[in-house]
């Protein structure tokens, strides 16, 4: 089936069409889900609150741009909205917790590395997570991040510093990496 008739039968709330459609997207949403939240539980009760609202905006999509992205941006904001709603952006760390590692970038080689990163990034308190993903996965800018979760853009700014130098701290605790290095860049994994 293909994505038009897909979007044609889920205009229509053909049952099979939305059933494709979530077969289709629901495991790439899943995973952007899973690193905005805490548990399983919560990127699945993400995806689902995400794909009930895809199903009931679909009429406004224009075909401007990949239907994919369009879904991205309503699954990403719907996380946003249930870590706003069950209060557990709130976390902060205190910059003492952050370290003090400069984090520069470089390739990484392995898709292996690229899950341990994930894990790594999991471990990241709410808020560095939060900001880490919006703007370092998701294109976000840190204008665009302070007005989504409520906070100020430097904040945003510092949140995504601090967070960056502790997944580097967590890296080489976990022996992903050696050493802090020079030129490391952790989000090239995410870009193969």
């Amino acid at each position: 089936m293909t994505e038009q008739l897909i979007l044609a039968g889920c205009l229509q709330n053909d049952p099979s069409a939305q059933r494709e459609l979530y077969n289709r997207y629901s495991p790439k949403m899943l995973s952007v889900c899973y690193r905005f939240s805490q548990s399983r539980e919560d990127a699945e009760d993400m995806l689902q609150e995400g794909f009930i609202k895809v199903f009931s905006q679909i009429h406004t999509f224009q075909n401007k741009g990949a239907f994919e992205g369009w879904v991205r941006r309503i699954i990403v904001h719907t996380c946003i909205n249930f870590l706003k709603k069950n209060k557990k952006f709130s976390e902060n760390v205190d910059l003492d917790h952050a370290g003090f590692l400069e984090v520069k970038e470089e390739t990484i080689p392995s898709i292996m590395q690229a899950r341990q990163i994930i894990e790594c990034i999991r471990l990241l308190p709410l808020g560095y997570k939060t900001v880490l993903n919006l703007y370092a996965l998701e294109g976000y800018s840190h204008k665009e991040i302070g007005e989504m979760l409520d906070i100020e853009e430097s904040t945003s700014r510092s949140q995504y510093t601090r967070a960056k130098a502790m997944l580097e701290t967590i890296l080489v605790k976990k022996r992903i990496i050696d050493r802090p290095r020079e030129n490391f860049n952790w989000v090239a994994a995410f870009k193969k």
